[in-house]
């Protein structure tokens, strides 16, 4: 069975991947390798995907893919971006992230948002793909939800009456910014 490293240390990210990588692979997690991240230094997502995937390629001899994500939100001028993750740290968790980001859109007509995903494929030949999927939508008046991780339940894709948060995971995993960048990445690679 062919292996493939997903380089993230995110629970919720590994699943979401490992669930949209073909079952002929083994989905190795850099946890059971004892791997730590790299410092995320990249000012766009893509240069993080690369920089995650470059770096955890360097410990195996088989494929990895790593993603970039995060939520940019017009009213913050894009904020928190590439970010995210380390904006919600800072607060002390994602539950006060979003608390602090509805505080600070209470009184703001344009609650316009959009999530993006950069995914980075290195393969044993060393090529690098990386590939980007972004969902438009707004953000909630509330927090709402249970399901997904991160800002899922602040974020209502367009077309949608409730959050990523609300929505059963198998309707997210079709709709979500990951699974559009896959989308894009089996166009140009088996995986």
């Amino acid at each position: 069975m062919k292996k493939i490293l997903i380089g993230t240390h995110n629970k919720g990210k590994f699943k979401e991947i490992g669930k949209l990588v073909s079952k002929k692979y083994k989905k190795i997690s850099p946890f059971s390798l004892k791997i730590k991240s790299p410092k995320e230094t990249g000012k766009t997502f893509a240069s993080n995907s690369k920089l995650k995937v470059n770096f955890f390629s360097k410990f195996v001899n088989y494929t990895v893919i790593s993603d970039d994500s995060g939520i940019c939100i017009k009213s913050l001028k894009g904020k928190p971006g590439v970010h995210s993750a380390r904006f919600a740290n800072k607060l002390g968790g994602f539950n006060n992230a979003m608390k602090y980001i509805l505080k600070k859109l209470k009184n703001m007509k344009d609650r316009k948002a959009f999530f993006v995903c950069s995914l980075s494929l290195k393969t044993t030949n060393k090529k690098v793909i990386t590939v980007e999927g972004k969902v438009h939508g707004t953000i909630s008046k509330n927090i709402l939800g249970k399901n997904g991780f991160g800002y899922d339940p602040i974020f209502i894709p367009k077309n949608s009456k409730v959050t990523f948060g609300q929505m059963k995971k198998a309707k997210k995993m079709r709709v979500d910014h990951r699974f559009l960048a896959f989308q894009k990445l089996k166009k140009k690679i088996k995986i």
